[in-house]
């Protein structure tokens, strides 16, 4: 059957107590298992639209195998998450988060803003990394088409100097990530000072 996979990375060996169940020819173990411990290994993407069987296999797992009830609507799944937000926040707490643009932050910044509405404060920051103008993309998605109060710091010059002649890829992590917590900390402390 047709499975859309990357064959750059691949296992050369089966880990001990499981046995190979699936191949092709540039890659001996696409799919392996361990029946004793119910425990199964993939190296395909059956999530994704190119795996015409993907659905099938990921229902077989998650129905058949791991035994998941089918009794869940995602509509329940987020009137609840907007309740406990709203128990957990209060009437008067705000919350602010990052979000990117993705399909995770988008979903968590709209759930947040049915529950909170213009207390949850979303920040985007555009570190001068992103796509050709993705910053004014993701704002407008997300604060006309979806009502989200967001605000976006354009911080490129801020990063991109900070790594400047930087090579070693753990250094530019560090610089990175130190640099999101800063900048998130600066729009903490606006945001309470409004």
């Amino acid at each position: 059957f047709i499975m859309w996979m990357s064959h750059g990375d691949k296992l050369h060996e089966v880990p001990e107590g499981f046995k190979a169940v699936a191949g092709t020819s540039n890659a001996d173990f696409v799919a392996i298992e361990n029946i004793s411990k119910r425990r199964w290994g993939l190296q395909f993407h059956p999530e994704v639209t190119h795996s015409p069987l993907g659905k099938d296999i990921l229902k077989n797992f998650v129905v058949n195998i791991a035994g998941a009830k089918q009794d869940w609507v995602m509509s329940d799944y987020a009137n609840e998450f907007i309740e406990e937000v709203r128990a957990m926040v209060g009437p008067t707490g705000h919350v602010i988060g990052a979000v990117s643009g993705g399909v995770d932050s988008t979903v968590a910044a709209v759930l947040l803003t049915k529950a909170i509405g213009d207390r949850f404060h979303a920040v985007l920051v555009d570190n001068g990394c992103l796509r050709k103008d993705e910053s004014v993309k993701v704002l407008k998605r997300m604060r006309d088409d979806c009502n989200v109060n967001l605000r976006c710091v354009y911080a490129q010059d801020r990063f991109l100097s900070l790594l400047k002649g930087v090579t070693d890829p753990e250094k530019k992590r560090k610089i990175i990530g130190g640099t999101f917590i800063d900048i998130f900390q600066e729009e903490a402390n606006k945001i309470e000072a409004e």
